[in-house]
């Protein structure tokens, strides 16, 4: 039986995003902070890795928003190491509003434990495993799958340029894993803009998108001042949701930084329930992604 470990957070207003809702990569922030606290309740805080030359890098990181979370609310985030496989170790986490049985979000990140000098997977001792889960190593579940395959990129992809700034890294150098779901949203933000459909149109129009599903998979580390490229087209529009998909790409060499994907849902924003979206706004944005096509990832 592993170890469970509940970390409490109050929602702060900055954490907020434009419809008042806790921002979908605070939840991201709030699952870190967690899953570091619960290391160093089991024993293991990141110094105790680190004068070992050891510690633990996110691969994947999988996230269903079940329920919006406001400013002022308090939520508690339980979270326990599900298996752990020679280098790479499952994490649960479930979110719960203070006083609620029913869960807010659900979510699971894939580490792996790296070697700090030669930045290769190692094994991951005993001693570490029995911290975890000391009644003994938990058995290997059959719950994890393989990243989705994306569908093709669309010649209308919309594609956004940043170097990767000095606020974006993490004590490791690298750019935080949050950080790559900001660009991710910012990109799904803007992708309507040039077929004249801006955010805040949308809003006077009484519609917002919202993200239920995110899935993201870390396959390189981004470093600071490095030209980077997102990418992003949707695909398997359905009356009110849409898959949309990301790609992080380097452009000095090309290398696949990482990619995602991910559900979202059209809402009327004075209801707060999911809507059919505009047709005006479905075939203006026609060009960006197949309208017809049931590819990647569905939830």
């Amino acid at each position: 039986m592993p170890r469970t470990y509940t970390r409490h957070f109050r929602v702060r207003h900055y954490e907020c995003d434009i419809y008042g809702h806790l921002n979908n990569v605070n939840y991201v922030r709030y699952m870190q902070e967690a899953a570091l606290d619960a290391s160093a309740d089991a024993g293991w805080p990141v110094a105790r890795y680190d004068r070992i030359g050891h510690g633990w890098f996110v691969r994947e990181t999988e996230i269903d928003y079940l329920k919006p979370l406001s400013h002022t609310e308090r939520v508690g985030i339980t979270t326990w190491v599900e298996d752990v496989r020679r280098v790479r170790s499952l994490r649960r986490y479930e979110f719960r509003r203070e006083g609620e049985d029913d869960l807010a979000a659900r979510a699971s990140s894939e580490w792996v434990y790296i070697n700090l000098e030669t930045h290769q997977p190692t094994h991951v001792p005993d001693e570490v495993i029995y911290a975890y889960a000391p009644e003994g190593p938990p058995e290997h579940t059959n719950s994890r799958g393989h990243f989705p395959t994306l569908p093709p990129q669309p010649a209308g992809a919309f594609t956004q340029r940043h170097h990767v700034a000095w606020r974006d890294l993490d004590t490791a150098g690298h750019m935080n894993n949050a950080c790559y779901l900001e660009y991710f949203e910012d990109a799904a933000a803007e992708f309507a803009r040039p077929y004249g459909w801006p955010i805040q149109r949308m809003i006077e129009a009484g519609f917002g998108m919202v993200l239920r599903h995110m899935h993201i998979q870390y396959l390189q580390p981004a470093l600071l001042d490095e030209e980077i490229e997102v990418a992003t087209w949707f695909s398997g529009l359905h009356s009110f949701r849409v898959n949309r998909h990301f790609t992080m790409t380097r452009i000095r060499d090309g290398a696949l930084l990482a990619r995602a994907t991910s559900l979202w849902v059209c809402i009327d924003l004075a209801t707060k329930r999911p809507m059919r979206a505009p047709k005006a706004y479905v075939e203006a944005c026609a060009p960006n992604g197949a309208l017809t096509s049931d590819s990647g990832h569905r939830r």
